[in-house]
């Protein structure tokens, strides 16, 4: 039978692949396990087998499953609601769905009276399909969402962050994962992200081609903690 382990090892197996394929590091690729359909045994073991990194996309879950992990990096993964900024940003170390300047300006008015000393760890997600009505900055209004944050000292711009579409179209994918690594580049040679900036592409169902147009974190959950069986 299929554990955990196992099934972790397997991913990092394919991480490696990806990497090996695009020519690059596979050391330089983090790894966040999406623990939305995990148990907490199943995080135990995910942790006992050396992940260290986690996500949820849901404030109140992340929140249970930290207390099974305290000691693990914590990545909240889906857009805020303003009423449970606060319990977002002191369950998880980093937020990666900031799309739009009102969440934006909402989480430094938080972290300063939460009285942070340091600057909040954010990236952007930028919707690559506006059409598709997903949450998300679009690339016209990036430049400007990248400026404001800079002018934030409650938050750091760590990085960009995008949703694939669901499509089996591999040149579909391709396209929306190269174009926003293009502008991760573009942000990188200006300076204004750091050369340690997080690119966040690819889930469970696309990671590998996500890594071969340059992502260098992703997201992965069902392929190491798949949803209990229905009969």
């Amino acid at each position: 039978m299929s554990t955990t382990t196992s099934r972790l090892r397997e991913v990092l197996q394919r991480i490696d692949a990806a990497a090996a394929a695009s020519g690059r590091d596979a050391d330089a690729i983090q790894l966040v396990a999406v623990a939305k359909t995990a148990t907490p045994e199943a995080l135990l073991e995910a942790w006992q087998a050396g992940q260290r990194a986690f996500g949820h996309n849901r404030v109140q879950a992340l929140e249970q499953h930290r207390l099974v992990l305290p000691d693990a990096e914590w990545h909240l993964l889906g857009p805020l609601q303003h009423n449970k900024v606060r319990r977002g940003l002191a369950a998880a170390q980093i937020f990666q769905a900031l799309g739009d300047v009102r969440t934006l300006e909402f989480c430094a008015q938080v972290l300063a009276a939460m009285g942070s000393t340091s600057p909040y760890p954010v990236l952007l997600q930028v919707n690559l399909h506006p059409e598709d009505g997903r949450y998300g900055c679009t690339l016209q209004d990036l430049d400007a969402l990248v400026d404001q944050l800079a002018s934030t000292p409650q938050l750091h711009c760590a990085g960009l962050m995008t949703l694939a579409l669901a499509t089996q179209d591999d040149r579909a994918l391709r396209r929306s994962f190269s174009t926003l690594h293009k502008c991760f580049q573009d942000l990188q040679s200006v300076g204004r992200l750091g050369l340690d900036a997080l690119l966040s592409m690819g889930m469970s169902g696309d990671f590998e081609t996500a890594i071969e147009e340059g992502a260098n974190l992703v997201r992965v959950g069902r392929a190491i903690f798949p949803p209990p069986a229905t009969y």
